[in-house]
């Protein structure tokens, strides 16, 4: 029986904005990466997130990333070791302030966005992220980009690591995700994007956008939420990996 945990970025919220559709798609995720106030969020949606989560029975996750709000967390950042061991504690506690006073347990740990990236590519900012994390809390598990250098310093700091990929996204051969801004990105057909999934679950394989197969391992899957079409293709997504007898499960079950 095959098993994979399925995770979606949510608590994207910021005051008066309202980004995503959280109390949707929660249900149909088993695990929840939660915004902890640097790109995106705030107190006031990450106590709601974390109170939602809790009833919806899904697992938590910090989803820590670089101090910029307005550019999403998605631009690069010039940050020392240091800084970034600093930035990503700083987020795990205050969500995690939130996870106790509601009686959950953080499972795991994403980096968002220019963070996660950046990490997949560079060892001396993983090393940072993960020593943060295993000062914090070292049975947290490490959500990383399957391939990626966070996966390596993950497991050379003995804490346990999740591979993730992207349903929605394409690959080069060196297993990185293709930039945003290049064309063939983002993988558009609703059953191509399943099928790869499946496959990489099944046979660990994708076909990056050279058309070359490359290896991959797939603990998680990442959807996301924020459209009522990425909602009715999660759906699909669930249904398919049922039938192709592929269990749902947090990443508690699966490492």
């Amino acid at each position: 029986m095959y098993k994979v945990d399925v995770n979606s970025d949510l608590g994207e919220s910021f005051g008066r904005y309202t980004l995503g559709m959280d109390a949707d798609i929660l249900p149909l995720v088993s695990s929840a990466n939660v915004a902890c106030g640097y790109h995106a969020s705030d107190p006031l949606v990450m106590n709601k997130t974390i109170a939602m989560a809790k009833e919806a029975g899904v697992r938590v996750g910090a989803h820590p990333g670089f101090p910029d709000l307005m550019g999403f967390g998605r631009r690069n950042m010039d940050v020392s070791p240091a800084e970034a061991k600093a930035y990503t504690l700083y987020q795990l506690g205050a969500l995690d302030a939130f996870c106790k006073a509601h009686g959950v347990k953080m499972q795991h740990v994403k980096p968002h966005g220019a963070m996660y990236n950046m990490a997949g590519k560079d060892y001396a900012l993983s090393k940072a992220i993960c020593e943060a994390i295993y000062e914090y809390d070292k049975d947290l598990i490490v959500m990383a980009l399957s391939g990626g250098e966070l996966v390596h310093a993950a497991e050379d700091m003995g804490l346990k690591v999740a591979r993730e990929v992207f349903a929605d996204r394409a690959y080069e051969e060196d297993g990185s995700l293709v930039n945003r801004r290049k064309e063939g990105a983002m993988i558009t057909d609703e059953n191509e994007a399943i099928a790869r999934v499946v496959r990489m679950i099944k046979e660990q394989k994708v076909t990056a956008i050279t058309g070359k197969d490359i290896p991959i391992k797939a603990d998680s899957v990442c959807v996301h939420g924020d459209g009522v079409k990425a909602l009715a293709f999660v759906k699909k997504i669930r249904e398919t990996l049922t039938a192709e007898g592929i269990e749902i499960v947090p990443l508690e079950a699966i490492l």
